[in-house]
């Protein structure tokens, strides 16, 4: 697996196109949850959003949209795709076993950082 910082992985995610990320999220998390992470109830919405031509997230949903990208390079870097995915949706010790996708919806971005550097650090307690 390749390694990867996240300073590393913030100027790979910034220098992406909005469309592009959210077409990365699509393919590895799928729509439905993309939208949940995203803070939208249309779960037909992040399909749109990937398109080239299509509209852009508001400013809030794309933060968070980045921001999880962001996480997932990370994750898939150090331990692989499956992996990753399993992380977003499962309830997690770090986030008081909320998802890291209810954390990010709710902004919780720092904690969501953290467990993402304990994770790949195996850390066992943060």
């Amino acid at each position: 697996m390749e390694t990867l910082t996240p300073t590393t992985a913030h100027g790979r995610t910034m220098r992406m196109d909005i469309h592009d990320i959210v077409r990365e999220l699509n393919a590895v998390l799928g729509p439905t949850l993309v939208a949940g992470l995203a803070g939208s109830k249309d779960r037909k919405l992040p399909i749109r959003w990937a398109k080239a031509d299509g509209p852009e997230p508001r400013s809030d949903a794309s933060n968070r949209l980045t921001f999880a990208h962001r996480q997932w390079a990370l994750l898939s870097a150090a331990d692989g795709d499956h992996v990753a995915r399993q992380w977003f949706i499962g309830g997690n010790p770090h986030l008081r076993e909320d998802t890291p996708i209810t954390a990010i919806r709710e902004g919780r971005h720092g904690e969501v950082a953290e467990a993402v550097e304990a994770f790949i650090g195996g850390a066992v307690d943060a």
